[in-house]
């Protein structure tokens, strides 16, 4: 029953921002921003109750919609879910908080889509049906159309063309690959069907799907254009929860249900994820602005993860998902300090920032904490993750290991000339002198990412050590 109120608690917020008459945009705002922090507040209570031993799904409820095909309203959390359901109630509470500070035009409908967006991602994670799997897949896929297509920026009808283009073939592909899964199972029930495939074709259909949905490398066309002309709340989600969609949907459906073919292509999977791994790297140090930094490390960060994920061992899946929690938190916390920075510079071209460190150090001091743990210094949870990572690779592979290693290097390459460029330097011509700190609503959205990273770097075996063995 809990996960269903999961589930339901933000579209029920959503409908009642479209629908209820409000007076004023700024009490739409904080009618959203309360929806969003009860959501918080009921995961908080379900991970206290939650018996981290169990194998099979808590929380749960099985109705059943078609009996002759097997398919029913069936929703559960596993250990492993109910860390990607907190990450994305976390995620969406600080990108309605900021949205709601911002005052986006027509504040009521902007932030319904938030929620709604917010509710479909939880049951993308809670589904145990395949059908309903999908049902919840699309149902994401509606409000970030409108998002990024009505309150993006100037290039946002190019940049959600692409984003429709590449992402209803994903799911084209996916609706195929869902019916002759359940069709040759028997069921569409994603406990009873698991580990039963062995279609190469059906395999390659969900992971191309969530190949484009991640990205990974060579998919990753929607990318560049998508987190650039998003509002930076909306690219904070689509960064930091969206793209884990994609790596659960790998990590619950496309190894554990087709192990057979999963096993022929992890070479081929693993070429092509390091290689995005690097090519991504190298593009973050080279993007020109402050987005397309942090746009092209999610680029490498998710296939750094691809290759947890395909080492298919205890501690490469072990790392793989505290890493997509780390970069959930981290990515969210970048796009929204992008979004702070661009308001006060109305650019995030680095050439013209530059010495923003002087006279705000709250600024400063959250940016470079952020930094510091994505480019993985030992002792951040980051270093942690991709240890595990590294050492799953390792097994598989010492090449895969000296390429995750090198992408280490790279990420702190780019990392510290973000930094440098934003915070130290030269001020820049676009750099206002009366340019202000960042205000305590903006610090009260993105300090609590920064806690909880720190939190985790004190403590990832909070992740780590709760995880019953349903992954491996």
């Amino acid at each position: 029953m809990e996960t269903t109120v999961l589930i339901l608690l933000p579209i029920a917020g959503a409908v009642a921002l479209w629908f209820a008459p409000w007076l004023t945009p700024r009490a739409a705002g904080g009618f959203a921003l309360l929806v969003a922090l009860a959501e918080l507040a009921f995961w908080i209570g379900t991970a206290l109750n939650f018996d981290f031993g169990a194998a099979e799904p808590q929380a749960g409820a099985d109705r059943v919609w078609f009996a002759d095909l097997d398919v029913a309203y069936r929703v559960g959390l596993h250990d492993y879910t109910l860390w990607l359901v907190g990450l994305t109630a976390v995620g969406t509470a600080a990108a309605v908080g900021y949205g709601f500070w911002v005052g986006r035009e027509r504040a009521g409908v902007y932030l319904s889509l938030l929620l709604f967006l917010e509710g479909a991602t939880v049951g993308v994670f809670a589904a145990q049906d395949l059908v309903l799997f999908y049902v919840f897949w699309e149902a994401m896929l509606i409000p970030l159309y409108v998002l990024i297509g009505v309150w993006g920026g100037p290039g946002r009808l190019g940049a959600t063309v692409k984003f429709v283009v590449y992402t209803m073939a994903g799911s084209l592909l996916m609706l195929v690959a869902i019916i002759a899964a359940g069709l040759q199972a028997g069921t569409f029930d994603m406990t009873s069907a698991a580990g039963r495939g062995s279609s190469t074709w059906i395999f390659l259909g969900f992971a191309a799907a969530f190949a484009v949905k991640a990205p990974l490398f060579p998919f990753h066309g929607w990318l560049p254009d998508a987190y650039r002309e998003s509002p930076p709340e909306v690219a904070a989600v689509l960064s930091g929860v969206i793209s884990k969609t994609a790596a659960y949907g790998f990590l619950a459906i496309a190894i554990p249900f087709y192990p057979g073919p999963a096993e022929d292509w992890r070479v081929p999977a693993l070429v092509l994820a390091s290689i995005g791994l690097v090519y991504g790297s190298l593009l973050a140090f080279r993007a020109p602005d402050v987005r397309g930094v942090v746009a092209y490390s999610s680029l490498a960060q998710m296939n750094l993860i691809l290759i947890g994920l395909f080492a298919a061992n205890a501690s490469g899946y072990t790392g793989a998902l505290l890493q997509m929690v780390n970069h959930g938190l981290i990515s969210a916390a970048l796009f929204l300090l992008a979004g702070a920075i661009e308001r006060r510079a109305s650019t995030g071209q680095l050439v013209l920032l530059g010495g923003l460190a002087r006279g705000r150090p709250v600024l400063a001091t959250i940016l470079i904490t952020t930094g510091v743990i994505a480019l993985a210094v030992p002792g951040s949870s980051a270093f942690a993750a991709e240890f595990l990572v590294l050492n799953g690779a390792f097994a598989v592979g010492w090449g895969w290991a000296v390429v995750g290693a090198i992408a280490i290097v790279l990420a702190a390459m780019y990392m510290l000339r973000l930094v440098s460029a934003v915070l130290h330097e030269n001020v820049g011509s676009a750099v206002p002198a009366e340019a202000l700190d960042l205000r305590p609503a903006e610090v009260g959205v993105i300090a609590p990412l920064v806690v909880v990273l720190l939190a985790l770097s004190f403590w990832p075996a909070a992740i780590t050590d709760r995880l019953s063995g349903a992954l491996f």
